[in-house]
């Protein structure tokens, strides 16, 4: 699980450091910061997926997604007695992710190449340090595996051995150490968090228009898990069903829209469908029938209610579409869910929030923001967790 992140100069988020539970509920208000916190996420788990600098390129360039305010915000510009006003960047700019786990840590630091007037592509982001340790505190003596500029150390895994190896002296500047260095051998570590990150779910933009896949009989293939867009819904009903917890799936529809149930229908050729058996109705209604809300909702149940749990689960606004009465019902698989797996819930509805908020297991952050800094709403020095960027080099 992960009880930590850390994000410096990514847009909004200037220096934030959230503490994490098993479920963790972010709200704000329009414009607090919340698409960012999802998206600095996200970009966490392209590192494990080699795609962390095509996807800043996607947003822009560093230069785009890089916080645009003055480097130090002091106590004066916060309380509007001191007027901000452009100064000469005294530190390397640096935009900075991480996250603390109860097994494996990682931080990885991106910039931008020296000069250069020999090629067109000078602004291409580079990865200029990534690091992972053990535990959930940044100390040098429990640093496994870290890497400055194109210069890998780790520590010695073999018997006999003691103190740091080089692991790679040409790394190139736009790999991680996630794609360059899982060796199962002399890097387990890298291996275990590469895979670990790799599983991480995002659930954003489920289709439910009138052309969704979701509403057309698909070839139905085992899914144990949903594909981003709902895609292959019936195959993941169909696949939990047979190896997952179909009581929990039954009670997850009939909470939500009672005397409901759903079975899948199977068509020639090995096509299936999803029937909607509503109470007082003569027949199912199939998939194209459904109201974009019902839909949605069963796409949220067969992505929580997934046969294989990933160590992390993110759902962003999860009530889009969906009648407020639904958002209790929601809730509650919601909490379920985290049994299994940690989750992430991004959301401004007040009712999903409220019911949300009344587990004992979800940890509330609340954002807002102060010239154009996102902040967490009641975070003091004691409530904000320890967290060390290490900027020196070790031995």
């Amino acid at each position: 699980m992960l009880t930590t992140l850390a994000i410096n100069n990514y847009r909004s988020l200037r220096d934030i450091r959230l503490p994490l539970g098993r479920l963790n509920l972010v709200t704000g208000a329009n414009g607090s910061g919340k698409s960012n916190l999802y998206k600095a996420l996200r970009l966490l788990a392209q590192t494990a997926q080699g795609g962390v600098v095509n996807a800043l390129a996607q947003e822009g360039g560093l230069d785009s997604c890089f916080w645009a305010g003055p480097e130090n915000l002091t106590k004066g510009m916060l309380s509007g007695d001191t007027e901000i006003t452009p100064t000469v960047r005294q530190q390397t700019k640096r935009l900075k992710l991480g996250f603390a786990g109860d097994e494996f840590s990682y931080l990885i630091e991106l910039g931008l190449p020296k000069p250069d007037n020999t090629t067109l592509f000078g602004l291409d982001p580079q990865i200029k340090r990534e690091a992972i340790w053990v535990g959930n505190k940044y100390r040098p003596a429990a640093v496994l595996v870290e890497r400055r500029g194109p210069m890998v150390k780790g520590r010695a895994q073999q018997r006999g051995q003691d103190g740091w190896q080089s692991l790679n002296q040409h790394m190139q500047h736009g790999d991680s150490i996630f794609t360059e260095l899982s060796d199962p051998s002399r890097t387990p570590e890298v291996l275990r968090l590469r895979d670990s990150i790799r599983a991480w779910r995002f659930y954003d933009h489920f289709r439910s228009d009138s052309e969704a896949p979701a509403r057309q009989p698909q070839l139905g293939t085992r899914t144990p898990v949903l594909h981003h867009d709902g895609r292959d819904l019936a195959s993941a009903i169909q696949t939990i069903f047979e190896i997952g917890d179909r009581e929990s799936f039954d009670e997850a529809v009939s909470d939500a829209f009672p005397g409901a149930h759903v079975t899948i229908g199977y068509q020639a050729g090995g096509l299936l469908s999803v029937n909607f058996h509503q109470q007082g109705l003569l027949r199912p209604l199939n998939a194209q029938e459904l109201s974009d809300g019902t839909l949605r909702y069963l796409l949220l149940i067969a992505a929580l209610l997934t046969p294989r749990p990933p160590e992390l689960m993110v759902l962003n606004e999860p009530e889009t579409s969906l009648h407020p009465d639904l958002l209790p019902a929601l809730a509650r698989l919601i909490a379920k869910a985290t049994k299994v797996c940690q989750l992430w819930v991004v959301s401004h509805a007040n009712r999903l929030i409220n019911a949300l908020n009344e587990f004992e297991q979800c940890q509330l952050i609340e954002l807002d923001k102060q010239l154009g800094q996102t902040r967490i709403v009641g975070q003091d020095l004691l409530s904000t967790p320890g967290w060390n960027w290490q900027q020196k080099a070790q031995g």
